[in-house]
């Protein structure tokens, strides 16, 4: 049915065409909630709610007339193209859609700081060489097989027994036994001693990593990541579970969208590492509360409002069809879950921890993973401190103006002198926006210069004239509002790459969280920033950020810049670990009696120590 009527009143559906593809949705909806409805992929780190103003899309043909917030997302000449935000146009007609490919292979740590681990894996595999059954020998077939395990001792599941007499005839009774811990999972005939891998998976909010694991051999095979199919229902965990509370039916989609993301993953390190899926026995996963939970399709709604309850901090047994990955590994392969400290210290840290060493060290080491949400983990073997702080969605290019993720045409490092700046971009494309690590370096080479003072405003034309005489020309005013340009892209600063003053206002909100979080815990250690002798910056944000311009706008405490290490993906490195060997991953256990948490929700300070936090340090 085609509708012309804008104001056709009662149940019409609306034929739509995104990227060719057709779909029928009800008059009236966003064309945001229509893609996503229809799994079709859509650019957005709100969730669809107008505040990240990034689901691009294009309406080739008669485009409705733009709201305020398409005016303030884009340029007079986009709007006359037919740009406008999918979570502000409504579908009242027909319509053809165009939208931009959503990067799916974003720019990630895919190693990180580690250990060398004694290897005993927990998958084993014995050769069998078993004698026929006959008449003077009645011994059933698991008897048999077991009499041969004795050193393991295992007990069978009933999916092994419905095929284990076909298995042990068809092979002249020469088979290998895998086992799991202490489950037999698999007969197989022949010799298969030296095919046995496992998936270590770091299941991240944005990005999420794979690596396929030799376990006979404790070397990788493949790694490969990918955007988070999650990402269109919000950057943030609070944004994905209010997700769930609004809308019943969101649970069962975000927990499809996690075990589709980890299910192509496996698929692709398979594939690049000529192994079979039936070949995987297990799998390792480390990722935050929210994303365990919602991977498993347990309710995260209490993990989203106060008193923060998890619904068990260690999980039962899990298998990898509960993950979604029954068929991209062996049917029977077992899941390790990382346990979490808290609703907001998850897992991905417990695997942090255990990669980074922190209970082993006499050091006192700060590990702080910066995200959206960050978790910050203070101590030594003695003890460990840990704690979560708001930092916001900046680090991830949200929120920003011209901000974007980790992909090609995102400005990465930004250097500034007097009279001169120089920028890195992913790709070595042409400039399409400012990354986490490029909106650092540029506020930190502003704040060196002076263009930004302490309380991070953009000085006044004169004395950025004085100053930085080469640059002075790219601090400007967009309406009322001063910007300071990185990328020309015409003659107007609306049509080009800048940082805006509310730019720097929500990197300074997430800096001062940050560092509002491990200066507390300092305090309830007795210590001072002099006493830290090691800081860790974990995650791919972590990677990628300057150790220099961290200390200097005070995201980490002002230690010697040798002393702050960017450690990766740790979290994917304590994932592998717990795959290699069964006494790591009893210490991973071990970490959640070690660790004491420190609540700053409930701190009637942390307000007023926020605050204190916002400026940038003087100095320099």
């Amino acid at each position: 049915m085609t509708v012309t009527d804008e104001h056709a009143p009662g149940p019409v559906r609306i034929n739509l065409l995104f990227n060719e593809r057709a779909v029928r949705v009800p008059y009236g909806v966003t064309l945001f909630d229509a893609a996503s409805w229809n799994g079709i992929a859509i650019d957005s780190t709100c969730g669809g709610h107008g505040t990240c103003k990034k689901c691009r899309i294009r309406i080739t043909e008669n485009a409705p007339a733009p709201t305020s917030l398409d005016v303030r997302a884009y340029t007079a000449a986009e709007l006359n193209d037919g740009w406008r935000l999918a979570c502000r146009t409504a579908a009242t007609r027909d319509t053809t859609v165009e939208v931009p490919p959503l990067t799916t292979r974003p720019k990630a740590a895919t190693v990180g700081v580690g250990r060398q681990v004694i290897l005993r894996p927990a998958v084993q595999k014995r050769y069998l060489e078993l004698a026929e059954p006959d008449l003077a020998d009645q011994a059933s077939d698991l008897e048999r097989v077991l009499a041969q395990l004795d050193d393991l001792e295992p007990r069978a599941e009933l999916a092994v027994l419905k095929t284990l007499g076909q298995t042990l005839r068809a092979a002249d009774y020469q088979v290998t036994a895998v086992v799991v811990d202490d489950v037999l999972i698999a007969v197989e005939p022949g010799d298969t001693t030296d095919r046995r891998f496992g998936i270590a998976f770091d299941l991240g909010t944005t990005t999420v990593v794979a690596t396929l694991l030799d376990l006979s051999t404790g070397t990788p095979v493949a790694v490969a990541s990918a955007l988070n199919k999650q990402q269109p229902f919000g950057a943030d965990v609070i944004t994905r579970i209010s997700a769930t509370m609004m809308d019943p039916g969101a649970l069962d989609k975000l927990q499809q969208l996690a075990q589709e993301t980890l299910a192509e993953l496996a698929a692709a390190v398979c594939a690049e590492g000529a192994v079979e899926p039936h070949e995987v026995y297990e799998v390792a996963l480390a990722g935050n509360a929210t994303m365990t939970h919602l991977a498993l399709g347990i309710d995260p709604e209490p993990l989203g409002m106060a008193p923060f309850i998890l619904s068990t901090r260690l999980f039962p047994e899990v298998l990898a069809a509960d993950l979604g990955l029954g068929g991209a590994t062996h049917p029977r392969a077992r899941a390790v879950v990382f346990p979490s400290f808290g609703a907001y210290v998850g897992g991905d840290i417990t695997a942090g921890l255990l990669a980074s060493g922190m209970d082993r060290d006499a050091r006192v080491r700060l590990f702080v993973d910066i995200g959206t949400n960050c978790e910050i983990v203070l101590g030594n073997r003695e003890w460990l401190l840990a704690t979560a702080a708001p930092a916001g969605p900046a680090f991830e290019g949200a929120a920003i103006r011209c901000g974007m993720r980790a992909a090609d045409g995102a400005i990465e490092v930004v250097g500034m002198t007097p009279d001169e700046l120089s920028m890195k971009v992913i790709g070595d494309a042409e400039p399409q926006g400012l990354c986490g690590s490029g909106l650092v370096d540029a506020v930190t080479g502003l704040v060196n210069l002076g263009l930004l003072d302490s309380s991070g405003r953009f000085v006044a034309a004169e004395s950025a004239a004085l100053l930085a005489p080469g640059l002075a020309d790219r601090l400007t005013s967009i309406g009322k509002e001063r910007v300071f340009v990185l990328h020309w892209r015409g003659p107007a600063a609306e049509d080009s790459i800048y940082l805006s003053q509310r730019d720097v206002r929500e990197l300074q909100f997430a800096k001062a969280a940050i560092a509002t979080g491990w200066h507390i815990l300092l305090e309830e250690a007795g210590l001072t920033e002099a006493d830290v002798k090691q800081v860790l910056l974990a995650g791919s944000f972590g990677s990628y950020l300057s150790p220099a311009a961290a200390i200097r706008i005070g995201l980490v405490p002002k230690v010697p810049v040798p002393r702050v290490v960017p450690a990766g993906n740790v979290a994917g490195e304590g994932a592998k670990m717990a795959l290699l060997s069964l006494r790591e991953r009893a210490g991973g256990l071990a970490l959640l009696e070690e660790v004491r948490y420190v609540e700053l929700s409930d701190r009637a300070d942390f307000n007023d120590r926020f605050v204190d936090q916002l400026n940038f340090p003087s100095g320099g």
